[in-house]
């Protein structure tokens, strides 16, 4: 790796580190970010986390998910190994459906401050039921404020195949 490749990944810490523990709670210190090569330039990154697990906080039974994160990077990115590891801090964490979309994407706003972003879980069934909730956020005063605004409003209109239930 070049002198300015490792200057740019000073921040990262995880990727590459075979010893690096689990979390057993809710650890956000364990996201990392990196710079984005290509801040000139609107395109989306996405994530798919089909193996998100977290507790109902009343019950303590535990709850399943896919999640899906998709953002318009600014300066910053998520390292994934790091995402990785946060999104397995929630195995113990106990929060309801809704809390923990809203807490990951309050997180990643935290760490990245992106352009846009979205987050949304889909639940697997507990008592008959499944909650698949969804945030969004654009950042304020700028064209991505309207764009969240649209994609909440018109979100789920007409909803796909759902194969993780």
């Amino acid at each position: 790796m070049s002198g300015r490749q490792q200057e740019e990944m000073q921040d990262v810490t995880l990727l590459g580190n075979q010893a690096v523990n689990y979390p057993m709670t809710y650890t956000p210190e364990i996201l990392e970010s990196f710079d984005n090569k290509h801040p000139y330039r609107d395109y989306f990154v996405k994530f798919n986390c089909p193996e998100f697990t977290s507790l109902c906080p009343i019950t303590g039974q535990p709850d399943f998910a896919t999640i899906y994160i998709s953002y318009m990077p600014d300066l910053k990115m998520v390292e994934s190994k790091s995402l990785k590891l946060y999104l397995f801090s929630f195995r113990n964490h106990g929060d309801f459906h809704e809390d923990c979309v809203n807490i990951i994407m309050n997180d990643l706003i935290k760490l990245m401050e992106p352009k846009y972003i979205e987050v949304w879980g889909k639940f697997t069934p507990r008592g008959g039921i499944s909650i698949d909730p969804y945030c969004n956020y654009g950042r304020p005063g700028t064209k991505y404020e309207a764009m969240a605004e649209h994609r909440l409003m018109n979100h789920d209109m007409y909803p796909e195949k759902v194969d993780n239930r």
